[in-house]
């Protein structure tokens, strides 16, 4: 088992089978101590945020297995935080996908004057690249064909799973009466197939219950009854 990427909360190993191992790791996105799923940088460590994330992570990628959603995912030992997958190839140097459910984060804060906060949204698709220094900025399907990293196919194919996906996840958390506002996906190829990659996680979305919102580790005790 080899290092081979050490990532903000996961790290990355390759295993001898051609496979990885991302091991998930306390850490998490934010800015002075304040959770963030938004942000580019560790703002902060929160003890048992691991494997919390990483039993999340299982639960919906089972869920989505079941359902004959293409995923990398193979299989998770909690115990030890870790998660087996499929090597995927990304798309350029990785794109980062949110679905949109409300007007909060980012999105509010660069539309504020058209938008109020929490104003319900119709599954909007943004596509952003993964450039920590640049702030993860936006591109258009115009400029992601362009420059040679997506297919118009391929777009229509992304964006398109991106809403099945973030539609599971919604139904299941409704069930438990609480609300999806937004969530942040990846996408791979493998075998020349688009396939979801990463985790689905507390660190990745932002849910609401009561208009109170949800931290990571308390949304997998929710989920998860335990």
């Amino acid at each position: 088992m080899e290092l081979v990427h050490k990532g903000k909360t996961k790290d990355v190993y390759s295993l001898a089978d051609g496979n990885y191992l991302l091991k998930f790791k306390d850490d998490c996105t934010g800015e002075n101590g304040i959770f963030d799923p938004g942000a580019n940088t560790v703002g902060l460590t929160i003890e048992g945020a691991g494997k919390a994330g990483l039993r999340l992570t299982k639960y919906f990628f089972e869920i989505l297995k079941a359902k004959g959603i293409p995923t990398h995912y193979i299989e998770a030992d909690i115990e030890k935080t870790t998660m087996k997958v499929r090597p995927a190839k990304v798309f350029g140097e990785g794109l980062e996908i949110v679905c949109r459910y409300r007007a909060v984060g980012s999105f509010l804060r660069r539309y504020g004057k058209y938008v109020k906060a929490g104003q319900p949204l119709d599954a909007l698709v943004e596509f952003t690249i993964k450039d920590d220094e640049k702030g993860d900025p936006l591109i258009t399907e115009d400029a992601l064909e362009m420059l040679g990293i997506l297919t118009v196919d391929e777009y229509k194919k992304v964006k398109d799973l991106t809403k099945t996906i973030a539609g599971v996840i919604k139904d299941e958390l409704a069930k438990i009466n609480i609300d999806l506002y937004d969530i942040k996906f990846e996408f791979g190829k493998i075998d020349n197939q688009i396939v979801l990659i990463d985790e689905i996680s507390g660190g990745n979305m932002r849910a609401y219950k009561d208009d109170q919102y949800i931290t990571p580790l308390e949304l997998a005790k929710l989920v998860l009854h335990a």
